[in-house]
C-alpha cells in the first residue's frame, strides 16, 4: 500500500533558506515530549499510540452493535457536538454517495447528526422527519450535561420510547461516554443501554478513532477496519525514530511554525478539490483551532472548496492581505470515471476538452491555482491521498492528530487543554439563571442593564 505523501516545495521558498530544517531539533524535542508524556496537557495523550492498540475484538465489538442498528433502524441519529460528531462526520461524508440523501438506498440506514446546535426549527424538522421511522440514537458525551446534546438526546429518548415502545427503544440507543460518571453514564446504567466508553485521556477532537467515531462509521456501512489499520501505517511513518527527512508529520509541523514565526502568516486555509472532503476540513478546523488557539497565539484555521469558492473567495486569496498560506487535499485517483462530453454546436466552447476525464479537469484547475496563488505570495503546502478510501482517510487522520500535537508544542502552547470554551457556557448559564450560577447571573444582568 502507498503512504499520503506532503510536498513543502512551494512553500519553503517563503521563509529564509533553512528555516524550515533550522526547527529540527524543536520538532524532534516536541514528538519526545509527546512520547515521554513531559509536555503540557500530558494526562490527554491517549491518541498517541491509539491505532495501534485496537484491538481486532475490539473492532468485532463495535461492528456486532453496528450491526443491531443497521438491522433495526431506517435512521440513526448521532447526537453530540465539536470532537463528538465532527470526525465521524467527516469520514462518513468523504465516503458516502454525494446524494445518498436521495438515492434511498435501503441497504443502509441514513446517518442524521443531531446535538451540535439548538436551533429550534432544526429539532423540530428533524422530530417530523422521524415520526414515520424506524430510528435509533447514539448519544455521544462524557458529561451528559452539554447543552446541546443534552436537549437533543431528550427529545429523541422520548420520541423513540413513544414511537417504538421502552424495551425496543434500550436496543436501539447506545451510548458513548464516560466509563464511571456523568449523567449519560447514569442513564445508560439505569435505562440498560449497550454502551462504550470514552478513554479519559483523549480529548473530543482526537476521539475519531474511539467509538465516538467507529461506531457511527460502522453503523453507516463503512470499514472500520481498514480506517484503524490506515491510522496504524501513518503511526509507524511518523513514529519517533523516523528521520526528519521522511516523517510528515514532523515536516509539517515545522513548516507551519516557521510560515507563522518567520514569515508572519496566521491564516491556514484547508483547501480541497473534492466536494466530499468539505467536512474533514470541519473536524480539522476543530483540532487546529481548539489546540493552537490560546495564550494570545495560534494559526487561524480556514478552509474552502475549490473550484467552487475560487468564485467566491478566490480574488481575496489572490490579492488580499498577505497574511495567508494553503494546505491543498488532492486526491490522486477518484472512484468513478466520468468523460467529458462533445457537443456539435460547441455554443459553449469546451469541446477541447471532449474525451477527457471530467477529474483531468479538476487537476488542472489545482494545478493552475496552486501557481497563481503562489505568484500571488501565498505559500502552497500539499496533502496527496492515492484515493478517497478507509485506508487512506485512517493515514489522513493520524498524520494530521501528530501534526498538531507537535505544531502545538513547538509554538509553546498546551495543545490538549480548551479554557476558553467554558467562558460562553458561564454566560449562557448565567443568562438562563442555571441553579448555581445565582452570583453570576446577578452580575451579567447588571452589566447588561448598565450597557443599554
Amino acid at each position: 500500500m502507498k503512504n499520503i505523501t506532503l510536498d513543502i516545495t512551494k512553500a519553503a521558498p517563503f521563509l529564509k533558506a533553512g528555516a524550515v530544517e533550522a526547527l529540527k531539533p524543536q520538532v524532534k524535542a516536541a514528538q519526545e515530549a509527546l512520547e515521554n508524556g513531559t509536555c503540557p496537557g500530558n494526562d490527554f495523550l491517549g491518541w498517541l499510540h491509539l491505532p495501534s492498540s485496537i484491538s481486532a475484538d475490539f473492532i468485532k465489538q463495535l461492528q456486532d452493535c453496528a450491526n443491531v442498528l443497521r438491522e433495526n433502524c431506517e435512521a440513526i441519529v448521532v447526537a453530540g457536538i465539536g470532537g463528538s460528531y465532527l470526525g465521524a462526520r467527516a469520514v462518513i461524508e468523504a465516503l458516502s454517495n454525494s446524494f445518498a440523501w436521495l438515492v434511498g438506498d435501503k441497504s443502509n440506514p441514513t446517518i442524521l447528526f443531531a446535538g451540535n446546535n439548538i436551533g429550534e426549527d432544526y429539532l423540530s424538522e428533524l422530530t417530523d422527519y422521524l415520526k414515520d421511522k424506524k430510528f435509533g440514537v447514539i448519544n455521544i458525551s462524557k458529561s451528559g450535561t452539554t447543552t446541546e446534546t443534552a436537549l437533543t438526546f431528550r427529545l429523541l429518548k422520548k420520541q423513540c420510547e413513544e414511537q417504538r415502545g421502552k424495551e425496543e427503544a434500550k436496543k436501539v440507543i447506545v451510548a458513548v461516554t464516560d466509563a464511571k460518571k456523568g449523567a449519560a453514564r447514569t442513564c445508560a446504567d439505569k435505562e440498560g443501554y449497550t454502551s462504550f466508553i470514552i478513554p479519559d485521556n483523549v480529548g473530543g477532537r482526537f476521539s475519531v478513532l474511539t467509538p465516538v467515531g467507529l461506531l457511527p462509521i460502522a453503523c453507516a456501512g463503512f470499514d472500520i477496519a481498514k480506517l484503524v489499520e490506515g491510522a496504524q501505517s501513518m503511526e509507524k511513518a511518523c513514529g519517533k525514530d523516523v528521520p526528519f527527512d521522511e516523517n510528515i508529520a514532523a515536516q509539517y509541523a515545522a513548516v507551519r511554525n516557521a510560515l507563522y514565526a518567520e514569515a508572519g502568516k496566521k491564516i491556514e486555509i484547508m483547501v480541497n478539490y473534492q466536494p466530499k472532503l468539505h467536512f474533514m476540513s470541519e473536524w480539522w478546523k476543530q483540532l487546529f483551532g481548539e489546540s493552537e488557539g490560546k495564550d494570545g497565539k495560534g494559526i487561524f484555521p480556514a478552509s474552502c472548496d475549490f473550484t467552487t469558492d475560487l468564485h467566491s473567495m478566490g480574488q481575496w486569496i489572490q490579492e488580499g492581505e498577505r497574511t495567508i498560506y494553503e494546505t491543498v487535499i488532492s486526491v490522486e485517483k477518484p472512484n468513478r470515471t466520468m468523460l467529458f462530453p462533445n457537443d456539435e454546436e460547441n455554443l459553449d466552447g469546451l469541446n477541447f476538452l471532449a474525451g477527457k476525464r471530467v477529474d483531468d479537469v479538476n487537476k488542472m484547475a489545482e494545478l493552475g491555482t496552486r501557481l497563481a496563488h503562489v505568484d500571488g505570495g501565498v505559500p502552497n503546502i500539499r496533502v496527496s491521498m492515492p484515493e478517497l478510501n478507509e485506508y487512506y482517510l485512517g493515514q489522513l487522520i493520524y498524520f494530521f492528530e501528530l501534526g498538531c500535537g507537535i505544531s502545538g508544542n513547538v509554538l509553546g502552547v498546551n495543545p490538549f487543554n480548551q479554557p476558553g470554551v467554558e467562558a460562553y457556557k458561564k454566560n449562557m448559564f448565567a443568562l438562563l439563571d442555571k441553579p448555581g450560577y445565582e452570583a453570576e447571573s446577578k452580575a451579567i444582568k447588571a452589566r447588561i442593564a448598565s450597557e443599554k
